[in-house]
C-alpha cells in the first residue's frame, strides 16, 4: 500500500491515533516483535497506517534469518517524525554484528 502523499500531520496524539485504530485505519506496529522478545508496552508500539506492519513482519523475517546465520546480533528501530504528527513518517531499522561493519539496515517510508 502506498502511502505517500497522504499527510498525517493533524494526528498530533495518541487519543487522535487511539481514534483512528479503533475505525480500522491505523494499526499497531510493535518496533521490537514480540518474537524478538519486544513486550506489549505504549513505549514498544507504533500507529501507523494500513499494510505497513506486513511489510516490517517481512523485513523482520529476514532478519530473524541473518541472526540465524550469525550475520545479525545487534537490531534498533528508530520511527523518525514530521513536525508534531504522531505517525512516523519513517522507520529505520538499524542492525548491527561487532565483528562485522555494515549490516541490513532498511528504511520503511510512509508519509
Amino acid at each position: 500500500m502506498d502511502n505517500q502523499g497522504r499527510d498525517y500531520s493533524h494526528i498530533d496524539s495518541l487519543d487522535k491515533a487511539l481514534a483512528l485504530y479503533r475505525e480500522g485505519k491505523l494499526e499497531r506496529l510493535y518496533m521490537l516483535p514480540l518474537e524478538f522478545g519486544g513486550q506489549d508496552v505504549p513505549q514498544n508500539v507504533l500507529y501507523v497506517p494500513l499494510g505497513i506492519v506486513a511489510i516490517k513482519k517481512q523485513l523482520d523475517e529476514t532478519i530473524a534469518n541473518l541472526v540465524r546465520e550469525r550475520a545479525v546480533a545487534g537490531y534498533n528501530v528508530q520511527p523518525e517524525y514530521k513536525g508534531a504528527s504522531f505517525i512516523p513518517s519513517k522507520i529505520k531499522i538499524v542492525t548491527s554484528h561487532p565483528e562485522k561493519p555494515g549490516g541490513f539496515n532498511p528504511t520503511i517510508n510512509i508519509w
